[in-house]
């Protein structure tokens, strides 16, 4: 089986919360910013950033962790909460000593990124939100629609997911895709989520609402758009970006644009961590 390229992964055992796992890349220069990557709901810190990882590498040092119930992260009885996977990522980066950190959220990682950045400002320099929203809740049919997130748990044991999950992700590729090497990594890689804790992550998200606040948090931000986005409405990242009084950069692609178009979007998230960086330095 052929793996990408991949930054030290490591354990760190948070008091009172668990054992996390995460991936610290350290640049040489050590005055390099770290980023914090937040991963969505259903992937893993590699699956949503591998194809990001090595040109990330060339300019900072970072850290990926997987968050409560996703890939290698942090299991317990507890229900997974946003708050809680917020909360986690703080305690790890002041383990690590690696504050203040750049955050770069995919989709569920946006919400958990502004958690971060509510609850704990001192930990947080600036924000990087990705194919995210301020909530999705707003009508009636998307309420609906989380009210029958359960249902997925019975579909990710079953075992013709699993035979699914390689069609699927080739099917999603097309042909002779530069991923396409790694498609029975990544169908692995798939495989190790909580099922109970996805389901419970969904549930999180279809109560999430940053309306209120998020105008309030007062960092610099940056905001790739998926202009074609299906499961994000590229409206509802407009409006958080607007919110976030964010630079924005679009893709015209859909919400797995880090697997359709991995060179445009490793691309993309270094411009971004770029602009927020020339923010903070003007500001």
């Amino acid at each position: 089986m052929i793996v990408p390229w991949l930054p030290p992964g490591f354990t760190a055992n948070l008091p009172g919360r668990g054992e996390i796992f995460f991936r610290h890349h350290r640049h040489a220069d050590a005055s390099a910013p770290t980023l914090l990557l937040l991963h969505g709901w259903t992937a893993s810190a590699d699956l949503q950033f591998f194809t990001a990882y090595e040109a990330l590498a060339e300019h900072y040092s970072f850290v990926a962790v997987d968050h409560r119930g996703h890939g290698r992260g942090i299991r317990g009885q507890e229900k997974f909460e946003l708050v809680d996977a917020a909360d986690d990522a703080a305690a790890l980066v002041q383990h690590l000593g690696v504050a203040p950190v750049i955050t770069v959220g995919y989709s569920m990682g946006g919400p958990i990124s502004m958690l971060l950045a509510q609850r704990h400002p001192d930990l947080v320099r600036a924000m990087v939100v990705q194919a995210t929203a301020l909530e999705w809740r707003s009508t009636l049919w998307e309420r609906l629609k989380w009210k029958t997130v359960h249902v997925i748990g019975p579909l990710l044991r079953s075992r013709v997911f699993r035979r699914w999950l390689r069609w699927g992700i080739l099917r999603l590729l097309g042909g002779n895709h530069p991923l396409e090497q790694y498609v029975p990594w990544m169908a692995n890689e798939m495989r190790r989520n909580d099922v109970l804790s996805v389901v419970q992550a969904g549930q999180s998200l279809s109560r999430y609402d940053a309306r209120g606040w998020a105008s309030s948090l007062g960092q610099p931000a940056a905001s790739l758009i998926t202009t074609r986005d299906r499961l994000v409405k590229p409206r509802k990242q407009r409006a958080l970006a607007e919110a976030l009084n964010a630079r924005v950069i679009e893709l015209p692609d859909d919400h797995l644009v880090a697997w359709s178009s991995p060179d445009a979007f490793a691309k993309t998230s270094v411009e971004l961590v770029r602009l927020v960086l020339n923010h903070t330095v003007a500001g």
